[in-house]
């Protein structure tokens, strides 16, 4: 009696590899994707960090500010010029921040600014801007310093809303809508101000092959970096 001999299914191997086939490459292109889009997200984020730096050095004392709304109250004469200005969209600031991004098309990235500090209670911006924080110390001649009491933080709002605290609710299209509650000074009339410069950064990216991975086609980056606002000679 022969023994029986199984013949090699073919067949079978090629429905294991129809099987499994797919949902390796599902993985494989996923783990591909996900790197490229941290990668992608590091840069906006390095965008936003260097366009803040920026912003935050290049202050009303600079040669060249970075102007948001509002001009210094009080005014800083004769050196304070509107140069880099939001009419022009920033193009100081915009290619400082765009001129960090590897990998990425630096055109696609938007960055958008928005100066933020304390105001004197009973004021609205641009009136009472520019003021200390509570804890500070106003020096009046000829009297003992006056602690500062009457003063309230006010964030700025970048299409409505504190970039610094839901970001996650703005798109990335052009001409947010901005409102600064303080300028770009750090300094006036011999007072130190507490005010802040926030960055934005955004850009629209289309991951690939997303339908195959069931993800959507357009995934916004975000991301946004505050810097407290510092004297130029």
């Amino acid at each position: 009696m022969r023994p029986q001999r199984w013949a090699p299914s073919r067949g079978q191997s090629v429905v294991e590899l129809a099987l499994v086939l797919p949902l390796f490459l599902m993985v494989l292109i996923g783990i591909i994707s996900l790197g490229i889009g941290v990668f992608y997200q590091q840069q906006v984020t390095n965008a936003a960090r260097e366009a803040a730096r920026y912003a935050s050095i290049h202050s009303a004392t600079a040669r060249c500010p970075v102007v948001g709304q509002h001009d210094p109250n009080p005014p800083i004469p004769p050196t304070y010029s509107r140069c880099d200005r939001p009419q022009d969209g920033w193009p100081d600031m915009t290619a400082a921040g765009r001129g960090a991004i590897f990998g990425l098309d630096a055109a696609d990235v938007r960055l958008t600014p928005c100066w933020s500090g304390y105001v004197k209670d009973g004021n609205t911006p641009p009136n009472g801007i520019d003021y200390m924080p509570p804890g500070d110390y106003v020096i009046v001649p000829l009297t003992p310093p006056v602690p500062v009491t009457d003063s309230t933080y006010m964030p700025c709002r970048i299409g409505g809303v504190d970039p610094a605290v839901s970001a996650d609710s703005l798109g990335c299209a052009g001409g947010l809508s901005r409102s600064d509650t303080a300028s770009s000074a750090s300094e006036g009339q011999g007072r130190i101000v507490a005010n802040q410069v926030t960055v934005y950064a955004c850009t629209v990216w289309n991951p690939p092959m997303a339908g195959f991975l069931l993800i959507p086609d357009q995934v916004t980056l975000r991301a946004v970096v505050t810097e407290p606002i510092e004297r130029q000679q």
